[in-house]
Order: C-alpha cells, then sequence, then structure tokens
C-alpha cells in the first residue's frame, strides 16, 4: 500500500478498538471450529519446525486473543512438544504496543492466563501490509484473517455524495469493484507464497451476501447512509468544507460470495495456478450486540451510548482524515464528537431501526502438498 495512493487506515487506539466492537470477537469465536479443524488437516511438521500461525490485519489482537488460546492448544494436544509462532500483522502505524501489553496481560481482563506465557509460544509482530509477502516462502502453517480484507490497497476515486462503495454511483462502484478484484488476487498470490504445502487459510471477510445484506444494512436503517447523511448535515452547516465532505471516502469494497470465489473456479487463474483451493465457503450474520441488548433492556439511551462507540472504533479514522490538517486538533477533534454525536442522538431518538449486524463470508483455502 503505498503512501501517495493510500489513505491512512487505523483502528482507534489504546485498546479502544477491541473493547469497543464486541460483535468482532463474536464473529471469530464463531469461526473458532473451523480455524481449529484447519489445523488438524495439514500435514506434519518435521522434527524441530515450528508451527506458525499468522493473524493478518490484526488491529489490537484483542478480537481474536481467546481464538489463539483455543488453537494453541488444540495443536498442543496432538503433538505437545511442538513450538508454535502467532504473528499478528498490520499497517505500520498499528496500535502494536496495545497488542503486545494484551498478549503479555498488562490490558484486558485477568480471567485467563496471559497468551505470552504459554511455554514454547513465541509472538512476534510484522507492520506490513497483507498486499505484500511477509513471511519466507513455504513458512507459514496457517494463515487467519478476520474483517479486515475488505480494506483496499487504494482509492480509485473519492465518492462524490456517499461515503462507502455500497451508496456510490455506478462508475464509482465500477472503479472501488475492479480495484478490489485485483487486490484479492494480490492477496491470495502472496498467501500462496508464504504457505508450506499443505498450509491452510481460515478468512472471514466482509461481503455483500446472497440475499443482499451487508455490515449495518440487514434490516431497517443503512449504517451508512447514516455516515453519509450527518456528514453532509456538517457540509450543509458550514462546519466543513466540500473538499473535507467529499474525502470522507472508506478505502472499502465488499465483495459477493462469487467474487470471492471466482479465482478458485477458473483453473488457468494465478491463484489456482499456485496451489490454492477453496475447501469450504458460507456466509453467516452476526447479529448487532447492542441491538439485541436494546431489545430485551428496551433503553434508548443507554442503546445509543453503547451503540456508537463501536461504529467509532473503525470508522474515525476516515472522517478525522478527510479534514484539512491546517484545522487546530482541538477544532478536529470537536467536529468529530458533533459528528458522532449527532449519531448518536439519532439512534437514541429512534433506536428500533439501528443495527450493526455482521455480515461474512467464511473461506478455508488450501494450498496443494
Amino acid at each position: 500500500m503505498s503512501a501517495e495512493k493510500a489513505a491512512t487506515i487505523a483502528m482507534r487506539r489504546a485498546g479502544y478498538y477491541s473493547s469497543n466492537t464486541i460483535g468482532a470477537k463474536r464473529v471469530i469465536d464463531k469461526v473458532g471450529d473451523l480455524v481449529v479443524a484447519a489445523a488438524g488437516k495439514m500435514p506434519a511438521l518435521a522434527d524441530g519446525q515450528a508451527f506458525a500461525i499468522a493473524d493478518f490485519g490484526a488491529a489490537d489482537g484483542g478480537t481474536s486473543m481467546d481464538m489463539m488460546r483455543r488453537l494453541v492448544r488444540a495443536v498442543r494436544t496432538t503433538e505437545p512438544e511442538r513450538q508454535i509462532s502467532i504473528t499478528y500483522t498490520d499497517l505500520p502505524h498499528n496500535d502494536f504496543s496495545t497488542l503486545f501489553r494484551l498478549s503479555q496481560g498488562l490490558l484486558g481482563p485477568k480471567t485467563d492466563a496471559p497468551l505470552a506465557d504459554i511455554p514454547g509460544l513465541f509472538i512476534f509482530a510484522s507492520g506490513t501490509s497483507f498486499y505484500r509477502q511477509i513471511f519466507p516462502d513455504n513458512s507459514l502453517s496457517l494463515g487467519f484473517s478476520a474483517t479486515a480484507m475488505h480494506w483496499i490497497s487504494n482509492r480509485p476515486c473519492m465518492i462524490a455524495d456517499h461515503v462507502q462503495a455500497v451508496g456510490a454511483r455506478p462508475a464509482e462502484r465500477e472503479r472501488f469493484r475492479a480495484q478490489a478484484l485485483r487486490d484479492w488476487e494480490t492477496i491470495l498470490l502472496a498467501r500462496a507464497r508464504e504457505l508450506r504445502p499443505g498450509g491452510r487459510l481460515a478468512l472471514a471477510n466482509f461481503c455483500i451476501d446472497e440475499e443482499g445484506r451487508y455490515l449495518g444494512h440487514t434490516t431497517g436503517v443503512d449504517m451508512f447512509d447514516c455516515f453519509a447523511r450527518h456528514w453532509r448535515d456538517l457540509y450543509r452547516a458550514g462546519r466543513i468544507s466540500e473538499t473535507e465532505y467529499v474525502n470522507a471516502t472508506f478505502q472499502q469494497f465488499y465483495k459477493t460470495p462469487d467474487e470471492f470465489a471466482a479465482p478458485f473456479r477458473d483453473p488457468d487463474s494465478s491463484a489456482s495456478r499456485a496451489g490454492l483451493k477453496l475447501e469450504t465457503m458460507f456466509t453467516m450474520v452476526t447479529p448487532c450486540t447492542y441491538a439485541e441488548a436494546f431489545r430485551r433492556e428496551r433503553d434508548a439511551a443507554a442503546f445509543a451510548k453503547a451503540y456508537v462507540p463501536t461504529l467509532r472504533s473503525w470508522s474515525e479514522t476516515v472522517f478525522a482524515g478527510a479534514l484539512d490538517p491546517a484545522r487546530p486538533a482541538a477544532e478536529r477533534a470537536a467536529i468529530l464528537d458533533e459528528f458522532y454525536g449527532a449519531y448518536e442522538a439519532d439512534a437514541a431518538s429512534a433506536p428500533d431501526g439501528h443495527r450493526m449486524d455482521y455480515v461474512h463470508c467464511v473461506m478455508e483455502i488450501s494450498k496443494a502438498t
């Protein structure tokens, strides 16, 4: 991802991301059986070779830490003495400090022993985009990624009157789609080089499913339409400029299952020629934790106060990056607080329509032996 073409992509720091994205953790917990089963299908490693695991696009690592504990236990059940490595990867400006503090037990719940205390487990991090090869050839046993690969390598254009490709004009959306399909091939080829023969990928990516559902668009209010409306209100009120309005364009694209599967269905594709095979694919919807709690408790203010921070944890970087850096920092912070405050007031006044259900395409991919 080049600095010239890419927006700054980062989750909110200091543990804010994992502590406010309960849904993302639930997605990972739901695919835990598939991940553990994938690890058990691999050919045996040579003596003295570590079982190498990667978490691509890990953010602060908090959402996948319980699954990593489970995965390590599964490997050790069959090979008690096998050394294991986990490498968390993300972009260079990721909050790796929080990641290491979480793994060392210096942050987060104290109910489990720190991940880093497991004997024979070695934890690393790589500040490298998953659009590049991160590991040496034929060295990775299991690659995992959840809720990360919808971020594309660059924005092919700005979206004139919306914030995400789901609401873009047809010509704009097609440019995002073309970029996303090229990027998917790039990701697969990098992983094919890294995986050892018989190695596997377990991926859970945002998608547009068979019923046209996507993140925040399953029923009721469309989350991205809300983002666009409240950002447009700031522009109409003169709080932000036209350039700042347009620059709030998410560097994302949600592929369909057919688009994910296309490289594997073509025997002449670069992914197929590299030995990759799609073993399993299905879509799933994970209900919004906050909306489900509201259905039980019917406290609109409490719902909105809990709900909006989970949106802010992953979206704020887009809106902050759209603001003119010449503005004083306090002014930029005030605009962002006003923006998310308006969203919170909107959700509190009509809570029944608001929900951020997660919609994922889950895949297990193998590399030929």
